[in-house]
């Protein structure tokens, strides 16, 4: 079966060309969101992979209706492939139905090994400062290995002190204060002057 999902970021923009090209490619359903390709939370997509069964192909225009995080697309592709569940992007022409077309099922999940993989040596590397520097301890209690993974952007966006701490959660989608204080500390911010030098957070 044939699962089409259309997405546009705002109430203001028009859904119909995807939906055009959806039900020419036959999908039997479709699901729809009107949010922002960074919010990590996108109720209609949410739906949709509760109701897609083995052997359904997922059907969007593009990509990047999937999100514009890289490490989330990646993370998708290979909850998708544990699945058996099928990708076709019909402007990128991926197809994983094909042969060719799943070996980029294959890549992807190459790509997110080798994520966990930097993940480790960044923990590993980030305790043994720590261990240098007379601190000891693991990962702050809850943070996933995908804001592990994107720490050192946050940190930067953070460093450049242009932005306030609202809206780079908003940018990486971070639902809460205290989680952009673990990541932040997980990336070696002194967060004993988080709050005392951050204005509009």
């Amino acid at each position: 079966m044939k699962i089409g999902y259309a997405r546009v970021s705002t109430f203001e923009q028009n859904l119909d060309m995807q939906l055009d090209a959806l039900n020419k490619e036959g999908c039997q359903q479709v699901f729809t969101d009107k949010v922002s390709g960074i919010k990590s939370s996108k109720p209609s997509f949410e739906r949709l992979l509760e109701y897609a069964r083995l052997g359904d192909t997922i059907v969007v225009w593009k990509l990047d209706r999937l999100g514009r995080n890289t490490v989330k697309l990646i993370e998708l592709v290979e909850e998708l492939a544990k699945r058996k569940i099928n990708l076709k992007s019909l402007s990128e022409q991926v197809n994983t139905t094909t042969a060719t077309g799943n070996l980029f099922f294959q890549f992807m999940c190459i790509l997110a090994e080798h994520e966990r993989n930097i993940i480790r040596e960044r923990t590993k590397a980030g305790l043994s400062s720590a261990r240098a520097r007379g601190r000891t301890g693991g990962r702050p209690k809850g943070l996933s290995p995908r804001f592990q993974l994107i720490a050192p952007d946050i940190k930067e966006m953070y460093e450049r002190n242009n932005r306030s701490t609202e809206e780079i959660r908003k940018i990486f989608g971070i639902k809460s204060q205290p989680t952009l204080y673990k990541i932040l500390q997980f990336s070696g911010v002194d967060v004993k002057k988080f709050f005392k030098n951050r204005k509009g957070g």
